[in-house]
């Protein structure tokens, strides 16, 4: 039996999915969710095959919930909004359905996943998301993160300065560090060019936690921040920082 997860906060879209969906008797819908939050547990618990995943969501949007999972399952988008066509087949989803959809319509997609599977063509994987430019504007202020069992969302005001560590990026906080399955260079194009600057290739600080820059060691330099790190700067991050401090 194939599992099947249907995320989508509109109670008549989730109907109208799980209505087409009675006509394969091999797909059983385990769970539905109406949110991000939802969506995430879900996966976790019930490691589906194939979910319905609705973009524009309340608390997260569905690209946000993807990020913070492990195994990414195949993935047919379900959304009002167009302009979301694109990423999502970026983020190599199986097909991407224009609300309002019809059946023949749901159909294909899901005959389509279904041909995939037969021929066992992997799906989605998260690592796919991980350059993917910010697309939608609450992704440019703010980082969800996931916390042991919590979803963590951190307003990009409160980030001290970003760390490359191995595949995942290190967000300080006043509140802590947390961990995101991102690369620093989506960072560089996500955040505002204005307020963060990446002055190393391992690191990317807000302007408004720097205090000062100090001289180092072979003509290098440092940047200090306010709660007193001190961040290395790169040749040419020494010439970024300066050129958007206008010295």
């Amino acid at each position: 039996m194939i599992k099947c997860l249907i995320i989508d906060d509109e109670p008549l879209a989730r109907s109208i999915v799980l209505e087409y969906l009675q006509h394969y008797p091999t797909i059983e819908v385990v769970q539905e969710c109406s949110n991000g939050y939802e969506g995430v547990k879900a996966i976790m618990q019930h490691q589906p095959d194939l979910i319905f995943l609705d973009i524009q969501m309340p608390k997260i949007n569905g690209f946000e919930m993807l990020e913070l999972v492990e195994h990414v399952p195949g993935v047919i988008f379900t959304t009002a909004f167009d302009e979301y066509a694109l990423k999502a087949f970026e983020a190599n989803a199986v097909d991407y359905l224009l609300k309002p959809f019809s059946r023949e319509r749901f159909d294909t997609a899901v005959n389509k996943w279904l041909e995939k599977q037969k021929a066992g063509v992997a799906e989605a994987k998260a690592s796919i998301l991980n350059d993917l430019p910010a697309k939608q504007p609450e992704e440019q202020q703010r980082i969800v993160v996931k916390a042991g069992n919590d979803i963590r969302i951190i307003p990009v005001q409160d980030v001290l300065y970003l760390e490359a560590y191995d595949d995942y990026v290190k967000i300080h906080t006043k509140d802590g560090l947390f961990l995101k399955k991102k690369t620093m260079g989506y960072y560089e194009q996500t955040l505002d060019p204005a307020q963060f600057v990446r002055v190393h290739r391992s690191y990317i600080i807000p302007l408004t936690q720097l205090t000062r820059i100090e001289p180092f060691e072979k003509d290098s330099h440092l940047a200090l921040l306010r709660n007193g790190v001190r961040v290395p700067l790169s040749k040419s991050g020494y010439t970024r920082l300066r050129t958007v401090l206008g010295l």
